[in-house]
Parts: structure tokens; C-alpha cells; sequence
């Protein structure tokens, strides 16, 4: 037991002898830790490095400042250290110098920025090492009174045109108004309420903007920016002392509403984006695209500006130039839209809601994408009041939802896609006459009470004859006699349940539930375009494409990048696709034929109407109808077109009947409009 005793003794006086030699950090292990708190922002933990000599010429708060207004202004980060030498310096009995040769490396708004320097570390009286530290320590050659400033060049973002280079968004002038403090009359309040009122924001907020630090009494402060041509605004807000009115430079779209779907948006970047996109040339003033083009081409548009780092006298004088970056302009994105059809449909849409899509059948250039009722994107670039967001934000039309996105159910527009998958699986004969009694129809009594119903009665019922009179019974039997599987099969082949490859997201078309049709009935519907089928209209162009491209859909496109090909090949016979397009000409052109009122003489028009059903069930007697009409000029034209118009809501106003005129107003304004001739309201 003694000699146990003895050596747990003699371990613990090892231990209290050894834990007395306090292991103290070398300079180059505080080096690193420094950086790491440069890097992580943490300057309040690094005035703790520095010897008692340099705490006595600056204290803490003036570091700390000095440094978050340097490289927070520069945006430096991912900051870099290379040790490259280690001097010792003058030795004696109370101090110790060494100097650190070290280059320091960072990420900046400028670009990489890279300089050689020296660390000095001196012991203190208890050995631990202390940095020596002065201004050059942030960039050699900032002395003490010396300043770093960041000079921005702007650069332009790139404009988006249509395809005769007329600007769809391009740089503009407002107004913004603001206020000179000094300036106000003595009755403040009154004037602020009044500022208030016209401005439709709050007193509290233009209270707020005034008390800022930076504001002085002759310091012009922005409060808002409003449009050019408020001139009766603008007379009502200049009889306020102290307002003032001065001309800023905006992102400015010249068809407002009109193209406001495809074009969208700007607005300034949030805190959560440029964190996002923290180290990609945005800063706290960018603008980015949030909607429509805006977005989706923001990196071609978006400009990055240049930048200059600085080093400036007490006078302001250059002393030196850190680094340089150019100003680089954003490119122009050149769209395939023809503007003046665009706006022609936007206008026949207006006071309706629906949408509209127009594209070359024969290459699948988009020519026209439309959604109504819609927005004027200046208004997001001037920025929302409150009550102004809340009016559009809660308006039942729904002005910020993009229709042509969306998926529909289709109705009888649905009906020559059909034709074409029974035509080219040979499961149709297009000339056998499908006999019928009556206007309703079920192939067999375990249907119970579920009937088939059309509108029409006509001799022979045959498939020309049923597309000219748009009869139910005789595509719900096509669909019944081709089979669910091979429905389905065609619909899948068209793309059904895919994401069609376009530079907008639209929305799948779809049929059944997850993708299966659940019942005969349910097939029988679907056939006519009713049932769980849903299309969009971009789609359904580039489906009704196959008609007049021997059975080939084209790929719908936007900008030149992606021209050309098909999406989906060989969907349809050359046969099937031939007798479907013959089939749609005759509803066109037959006295009989439900498009009939969109004939002309001039050109040959193919075409087909539909009007489906929105309601919870069979006997629903109050839900609602979408009206549709797909038209297509292909023969005796250098210009093909084909149009897709969707307008919801159209029970008791004459159904598709209600559509057919205003999609007619694009065929004829286009082909009587020469190529390149620029009739356009912007």
C-alpha cells in the first residue's frame, strides 16, 4: 500500500509540474487564427491580437468600423493566407520580435485581390505573442488618414426585343420624387399627410426615411418613383414645399399589359437572393429579373458592373488604384414574338380571362404567348404600395396568373387528336359510316345510367362529317373501339405527362389519374376531350403541328438558340395526319361546319372549336365552359400560323362561337401585315 501511495503522489507532482508549462501559441498559429476571424467577420475578436501599443492608437469601436466599411465595401471573402518567411527579430531580456513575410489573398466585387505583407508579433510581459498593427495591415499604402473607396461603374442590361427588333424591355425614365428636409414648411405634418396621401404611403415611413443618418436639411431623399407621364400627379405633388422631382433611369416596358406575361419583370434583389448569389457580381442595388423573359434569361440580360478599389488622401485624392474590373453590359435577347400579333390578341382578350398562344406550325417559332387579364409590369419596377398590392394580390380575375402555363380541359378541340390516334393505330376507319340513333349513346347497359350525348344529328356519320358537326358519340366510340391501353399509349407518345423542353415551365398535360384511365366511361370522355384531360396550349399547338408536318410535332421555341427539329416524331401516319387536316379544313369551310364563321376568302383556313364542361358532376347545371378555337393557315402562305385561344366563362355568351372572332383577328391582322412592318401601340 505505501509504495502505491508513493507513486500516485509522485504522478500527481508530474502533472502540476507539467500543466505549469502553459504551451503559448506561435505567430504563425495566431496568424492563421486572425484570418480565420477576418474571414469570418469577427472583428471584435481580432482587436484581441493586438499588442497594448497598437490598442493605444485605435480602440476597439474604430477598428471594428474600420473594417466592416473596407471589406464589407470591397465584398471580400474566402480570404487567403500564404506564409512565406519567418524573421526573428531583435532579442532581450523582456521582448521578443518576429516578422511573418505572408501574402494575403481575397475574393472582391473588383475580382481576386492579392498583396505581399508583414506581420510584426512582439511577447507581452507573461510571453505571449502580441501583432503589431497599423492601417498597411488592411492594404500596403493606407496610412493613418487614408481611406479605401469603391467607385461603380454601371453597366446596361440587356434589352429584350421581338423578332423585328422592336424593344419589349429596354431602359426608360421616371420620376422620383423625394423630398428636401430644409425645405418643408413650417405646418410639417400637414404637408407629410398630404406627401402621404398622394404618394399612397404612410407618414410613419416618410418619417423614417427622413431621420435617416446620412439625411442633412438639404439632402434630397427618394420616396417613391413614378411614372413620366403622371403629370397631374406630379403638379398636385410639387405644391408641397420641399418636393422635389428629378428623372431616374428604369427598366421600362413599352406594351404594359399587353406582352406583360411574356415579358415580366424586374425588381430590385432581396436580401435572400444576394445571399444566394453571393460572389456572382450583384450587390445590394441590383435589379433582377422575377418573372416571365426577365427571369428566365437573366443570365444573358443581367449587366455587371465595374469596379474600382481605391486608395484616397485626406483630400480625396487617388493615391492608388488596389484593383480593376470593367463594366460589362448585359446581352440582348432577341425573342421570336411577332409584337403586333401579340398585342392584336392581348386586346381581343381584354375584359375576358384566357390566354392565347400563336406559333409557326411549320418551324415552331413562337409568335405569340398572351394571357389576359394581366398586369403592367412597370408597376412592379416602380414599386407597389401596399393598398396597390393588395387590390391586385386579391383580385378574382387573377391578373398575376399566367394562363398559358396552366393546363385546361380542352373539350372538343381534343377531338382530331382522336381521330388521329385511332387513324394511325388503325383502329378508325375514316370512311365507315358509324351509325347512331338518337343524340345520346352507351355501348352497352353495365354503363347504368351513363349516356353519351351530342348535339347534332347528320346522315352520314362518318369522320369528315364528324368533325364538321363536332360529334360526341362518334369519337367516344373511336375511343371505346381503340382500348385504354392504346389511348393511353398514343396520349404518352405525344408527350402527355411530360415536360415539353421549352424555355418557359409549363405545365404537363395530363389524362386519368396518375396517369391511367380509370374506366370505360371515363374513356369515353376523354375522347372528346372532357373527362380527366387536361392540355396546355402551347402543347396543344405543337400537337396539332403533326397535322400539316406529315405526323411530326414541332418543338416550340422562343429564341434563335433553340431553333429547329421536332419535339416528338412520328406521332401520326402521314396518312392520319393528312385525313385529320382535310377533316379541319371542311369544318371551316363547310356551311355546316362548326368553325364555319371563321372562314375567308383570301386564305384557307383549317380549324376546330371546342367548349368544355367545368362542373362536379353529370347533372351539374352551374358550372362553367371554357370556349376554344385552334385555327391553322398553312396553304398559299409564305407566313404559316397557328393560333390556340382559350377564354374561360363563356356558358350563356355563345360557348367556342364567343372565341372564333377573336382568334380570327390575329389571321387576319397577320397576313395582311407585311413582314417586318412595324403596327404596334408601344
Amino acid at each position: 500500500m505505501k509504495h502505491l501511495y508513493i507513486a500516485a503522489v509522485l504522478a500527481f507532482s508530474l502533472t502540476l509540474f507539467t500543466g505549469c508549462k502553459e504551451k503559448k501559441p506561435q505567430p504563425e498559429e495566431l496568424l492563421m487564427e486572425y484570418m480565420d476571424l477576418l474571414n469570418e467577420e469577427k472583428y471584435e475578436e481580432m482587436y484581441a491580437y493586438l499588442t497594448e501599443e497598437a490598442k493605444a492608437s485605435i480602440d476597439q469601436e474604430a477598428y471594428v468600423e474600420r473594417y466592416e466599411n473596407i471589406y464589407g465595401g470591397i465584398e471580400a471573402m474566402n480570404i487567403r493566407v500564404d506564409i512565406e518567411e519567418r524573421e526573428e527579430g531583435h532579442k532581450d531580456k523582456k521582448a521578443v520580435t518576429q516578422r511573418l513575410q505572408y501574402s494575403l489573398t481575397m475574393d472582391t466585387l473588383a475580382g481576386e485581390l492579392s498583396f505581399d505583407t508583414m506581420a510584426i508579433f512582439t511577447k507581452d510581459e507573461e510571453g505571449f505573442y502580441k501583432m503589431s498593427w497599423d492601417s498597411q495591415d488592411i492594404f500596403p499604402g493606407l496610412y493613418e488618414g487614408y481611406k479605401v473607396r469603391v467607385k461603380t461603374v454601371p453597366a446596361k442590361r440587356g434589352n429584350i426585343y421581338d423578332k423585328n427588333r422592336t424593344a419589349l424591355a429596354r431602359e426608360g425614365t421616371a420620376s422620383s420624387v423625394g423630398l428636401v428636409p430644409g425645405k418643408l414648411a413650417d405646418n410639417r405634418e400637414e404637408a407629410l399627410a398630404r406627401l402621404s396621401e398622394l404618394l399612397d404611403i404612410s407618414a410613419e415611413r416618410i418619417e423614417k426615411e427622413l431621420s435617416a443618418g446620412w439625411v442633412r436639411d438639404d439632402t434630397f431623399v427618394p420616396l417613391r418613383t413614378v411614372s413620366k407621364e403622371a403629370y397631374e400627379l406630379k403638379e398636385q405633388l410639387l405644391e408641397i414645399p420641399g418636393v422635389m422631382i428629378t428623372d431616374t433611369t428604369v427598366r421600362y416596358y413599352p406594351f404594359h399589359e399587353k406582352a406583360a406575361q411574356l415579358t415580366g419583370y424586374v425588381q430590385s434583389i432581396t436580401a435572400e437572393e444576394l445571399e444566394e448569389r453571393r460572389g456572382q457580381g450583384y450587390h445590394t442595388n441590383s435589379q433582377i429579373g422575377k418573372a416571365g423573359a426577365e427571369r428566365i434569361y437573366e443570365e444573358l440580360l443581367r449587366s455587371r458592373d465595374g469596379y474600382s478599389i481605391e486608395i484616397i488622401n485626406e483630400q480625396g485624392e487617388v493615391q492608388s488604384v488596389v484593383l480593376e474590373k470593367p463594366a460589362e453590359d448585359g446581352k440582348d435577347v432577341v425573342l421570336t414574338i411577332d409584337i403586333v400579333l401579340q398585342q392584336h390578341l392581348y386586346q381581343e382578350l381584354e375584359g375576358d380571362e384566357g390566354c392565347a398562344a400563336a406559333i409557326d406550325p411549320k418551324s415552331g417559332a413562337v409568335l405569340a404567348m398572351t394571357s389576359a387579364p394581366a398586369y403592367d409590369p412597370n408597376d412592379f419596377v416602380m414599386g407597389y404600395t401596399s393598398s396597390a398590392w393588395d387590390r391586385i394580390n386579391n383580385d378574382e380575375t387573377q391578373p398575376l396568373f399566367n394562363r398559358f402555363l396552366a393546363a385546361w380541359v380542352p373539350g372538343s378541340v381534343f377531338k382530331p387528336v382522336t381521330a388521329a390516334l385511332g387513324l394511325t393505330g388503325g383502329s378508325l376507319n375514316p370512311d365507315e359510316d358509324v351509325k347512331n340513333e338518337g343524340l345520346s349513346w352507351q355501348k352497352d347497359s353495365g354503363w347504368g345510367d351513363y349516356y353519351v350525348t351530342t348535339l347534332a344529328d347528320y346522315p352520314i356519320k362518318d369522320l369528315k362529317n364528324a368533325l364538321i358537326h363536332s360529334d360526341n358519340i362518334y369519337f367516344a366510340k373511336a375511343a371505346v373501339n381503340m382500348g385504354e391501353e392504346a389511348f393511353a399509349k398514343g396520349l404518352d407518345s405525344l408527350g402527355f405527362g411530360e415536360e415539353m423542353e421549352f424555355d418557359f415551365s409549363l405545365k404537363a398535360s395530363s389524362y386519368g389519374s396518375e396517369g391511367k384511365i380509370g374506366s370505360e366511361t371515363e374513356l369515353a370522355d376523354s375522347a372528346y376531350g372532357q373527362g380527366k384531360i387536361l392540355v396546355n396550349p402551347i402543347h396543344l399547338a405543337s400537337v396539332y403541328s403533326a397535322f400539316v408536318n406529315e405526323g411530326d410535332m414541332v418543338k416550340p421555341y422562343l429564341t434563335g438558340g433553340g431553333a429547329g427539329g421536332f419535339w416528338k416524331e412520328d406521332v401520326f401516319t402521314p396518312e392520319a395526319a393528312q385525313k385529320v387536316l382535310d377533316g379541319l379544313y371542311q369544318v371551316v369551310e363547310d356551311p355546316e361546319g362548326t368553325a364555319h364563321e371563321a372562314y375567308r376568302s383570301e386564305y384557307r383556313l383549317a380549324g376546330k372549336t371546342g367548349t368544355a364542361e367545368i362542373k362536379d358532376s353529370k347533372e351539374d347545371t352551374n358550372g362553367t365552359e371554357l370556349g376554344w378555337f385552334v385555327g391553322m393557315s398553312g396553304e398559299d402562305t409564305e407566313r404559316p400560323l397557328l393560333i390556340v385561344m382559350m377564354i374561360e366563362d363563356v356558358k350563356g355568351r355563345g360557348g367556342s362561337h364567343y372565341v372564333i372572332p377573336k382568334a380570327m383577328k390575329g389571321f387576319d391582322v397577320y397576313n395582311k401585315t407585311d413582314e417586318g412592318e412595324a403596327e404596334y401601340e408601344g
